[in-house]
Order: C-alpha cells, then structure tokens, then sequence
C-alpha cells in the first residue's frame, strides 16, 4: 500500500464512518467501492471487514442500550450456517463482480415491501437474515441493504436499528476477515494485511466519524432517515453498476 493509496483510504474512512454512524450502512458500500478499486480483492476485503469491525462495534458501543441482544444470537446461528456453506463451495469473486454485488446490494432499497413482508423480530426471520447477510457480505463486502429489509416493519426505532444492525455486522466483518485471510496470504503475502500503522491512523478516525454522525442521527426524524438513506444508496448502486461496466 503506497502512501498516496493509504491517506485516500484514510480520509474515506473518516467520511465513510460519518455516514454509517447516521445511517448505519451506505459508508460501508462507499469504502469497498475505493478499496476494490486501490487494492486487490483480497486486500480490500481484509482491510474493509477490520476497519468496518471497528466502526460498527464503536457505534454499537455508543448505542449499546438499544441493541436487542434476543436478534443477535438468533442471527448467529444464520450467519454461521452462512459461513459455512460458503466454506464448503469455496468460490470468491473477482473485482467486476465484487462491484456487480455492491450495485445489486445498494439496489436493494427499492424492492417493494408490498413484495416481501419481512420482519427481523419475527420467528426465523433473524435467522435467515443472518445467512442470506453472511453470505452476501462475505462474496461482496456489503450487506448493508439486504439487513435493512429485514428491520424496515419493525417496531424499533431508528436508534435501536442503528445499534442492533451495527452488533450483527461486526459479526459479519468478522467472519469475511477470516474467509479472506488465507486465500489473501497465499496471494499477495503480507500485503493482504494493511500496515500497523496504517490501522493506528484508521481507528480513532473510524470512531471519531462515527461519533460525528451519531450527534446527527439524534436530530433526525425516522422519516427523513429513511428517506436520506433510501437515496444516498440508489446514488452509491449506480456508481457501482458503472463500475462494474467499465463506464467509471
């Protein structure tokens, strides 16, 4: 990682936390975006899932008494079934389709909800929440909008969605580290792994965001959350999709 390559994922980082710590996703479609386009697959992965770990396990720190713990272990055993699935097919995507899975995961925010009545509180719903996430999350580094659907006709509020979403994602981050990592090593060595300091800078920048956007979230309304963060998705997709086109 060159050092004009490690201050532009830097300040990604910082404007990527920002907006997650609002919304609780779409920077997290932003960085893999940059990453996949400066880094080798592998690397990107590696490097978004540690710095995404840290974000979203600040946030759910910050918002830790919101986040209902009963969707969180019923989530788990989702995503494990995910991981291991995935595991056993041992496929992992190269950057046009790692892009092509950000753009169809960004345009997820537009499915009907007339279509798919989808409940994360509901019986075996948090549990195909967290395979379906795992696995999309694992191949395309984001799974942001595929997990939103499932809180979209919940009863929490914004803030008990921010938190829970943010706890299930650390679980998610964690598990694409580890797919990763070997194949990365075996690619492109040490590499694969950013340097020590680069994650000395990314942290307290991660969390120093996140902080940021969560003083903006607690002045939204629920309505003009969901409305900013339906957009602000499409606008990422779109990038995405000209990404993987060729056409960016």
């Amino acid at each position: 990682m060159s050092s004009v390559s490690a201050l532009v994922i830097l300040v990604t980082v910082l404007v990527t936390a920002f907006i997650s710590g609002i919304f609780g996703m779409a920077g997290g479609l932003i960085l893999m975006g940059v990453l996949a386009a400066m880094l080798p697959v592998a690397s990107a992965m590696v490097v978004h899932g540690a710095v995404q770990m840290v974000s979203n396990g600040y946030r759910a720190f910050l918002w830790r008494k919101y986040i209902d713990w009963r969707v969180l272990r019923r989530y788990a055993l989702g995503a494990i079934a995910g991981f291991l699935l995935l595991l056993a097919i041992s496929w992992r995507p190269e950057a046009r389709a790692v892009y092509l899975f950000l753009a169809a995961t960004a345009m997820l925010v537009w499915l009907p909800k007339s279509w798919i009545r989808l409940d994360i509180l509901k019986r075996g719903q948090a549990e195909l929440a967290g395979f379906a996430v795992q696995a999309l999350n694992t191949l395309g580094g984001v799974a942001g909008p595929l997990l939103d659907i499932f809180f979209v006709t919940t009863d929490l509020d914004r803030r008990a969605v921010v938190a829970t979403k943010s706890v299930t994602q650390v679980l998610a981050h964690l598990v694409k580290v580890i797919f990763w990592s070997v194949p990365g090593i075996a690619a492109v060595g040490g590499a694969a792994f950013a340097p020590l300091w680069f994650f000395a800078l990314a942290i307290p920048l991660s969390m120093l965001g996140t902080r940021l956007g969560g003083k903006l979230l607690e002045g939204m309304s629920d309505v003009d959350f969901k409305r900013a963060m339906k957009w602000l998705v499409t606008a990422i997709g779109a990038a995405m999709l000209l990404k993987a086109s060729g056409w960016l």
